[in-house]
């Protein structure tokens, strides 16, 4: 019975690397069946990731988020989720590309991770500001990933514009519509990490460890990340900045979080547990 969300987990993970395939085939043959069917793979192992969440929550009593595995599994569901709302919206297949193996690198990392469901939650854990800032801190790094996909994708279209491949840049989507995807995406993933990450979490820490902030190694890793999402979103507004240099600032800001979070392995500190 406690193995019914890991087989959903997986089941989702087959339907998304198959996804992935196609989308790759897309690419090659830019064939609109293929890229139907690589949509519809993601659509479908949709389902099994949300049976897989909502069944873990059932299982342990409360929100899926008290370990590793968990959040891994929760933040690739946003990224499939934004992805699959912009894929509706600006009808390009060729996103999926560039942003399935990103969703394929976060589950693959969640596999690696332990999944023993924790029913018993430790006593800093079982709070609703844990639950508030783990659910908005990791939707908002889900519309990150989102962001840091499409980011990549113009950047080779931008390459292709200004060199001799420039007919083979016709599958991609124009440099504008990448620039507004990366825009919007990181627009939805900052309020919901800036909330999330910073302010309902030094609640919490206030709540189960007496201070507001400690400067634990996961804490200044949120803080890194959120000054740099604040420094793109200033850029961007004040200083006009789009195209290549926005691309280039979401990337890092990917990494900068993707680095704070692996990082939480080695360093230790309060959230040394997840």
């Amino acid at each position: 019975m406690q193995l019914n969300d890991i087989f959903f987990f997986y089941i989702a993970f087959i339907l998304y690397s198959v996804s992935m395939m196609f989308y790759i085939l897309y690419a090659a043959s830019k064939s609109n069946t293929v890229a139907q069917i690589a949509a519809w793979l993601t659509y479908l192992g949709f389902i099994p990731h949300t049976i897989a969440i909502i069944d873990r929550w059932i299982l342990a009593g409360h929100t899926p988020y008290s370990n590793m595995y968990e959040y891994m599994t929760m933040m690739s569901w946003m990224t499939v989720l934004i992805f699959i709302i912009f894929n509706i919206k600006y009808k390009k297949p060729i996103i999926g590309v560039f942003v399935t193996p990103v969703t394929f690198m976060l589950m693959v990392s969640a596999s690696l991770m332990p999944k023993d469901i924790s029913q018993q939650l430790m006593p800093a854990l079982q709070s609703y500001w844990f639950e508030i800032h783990v659910s908005l801190a990791v939707l908002g790094e889900g519309a990150f990933a989102v962001a840091f996909g499409v980011s990549v994708m113009y950047l080779i279209r931008a390459r292709f514009a200004s060199n001799t491949l420039a007919n083979n840049a016709a599958l991609l989507p124009s440099l504008g519509i990448l620039d507004d995807i990366n825009y919007k995406a990181i627009a939805i993933g900052y309020p919901l990490f800036t909330i999330g990450a910073l302010f309902a979490g030094a609640i919490w820490a206030n709540e189960a460890w007496g201070t507001f902030w400690s400067w634990d190694p996961k804490e200044t890793g949120a803080l890194i990340v959120w000054l740099f999402y604040t420094a793109y979103l200033h850029a961007r507004y004040v200083k006009g900045w789009q195209g290549t240099r926005a691309a280039w600032m979401s990337i890092i800001g990917f990494i900068l979080g993707l680095a704070s979070f692996f990082g939480n392995l080695y360093l230790g500190g309060d959230h040394a547990y997840l």
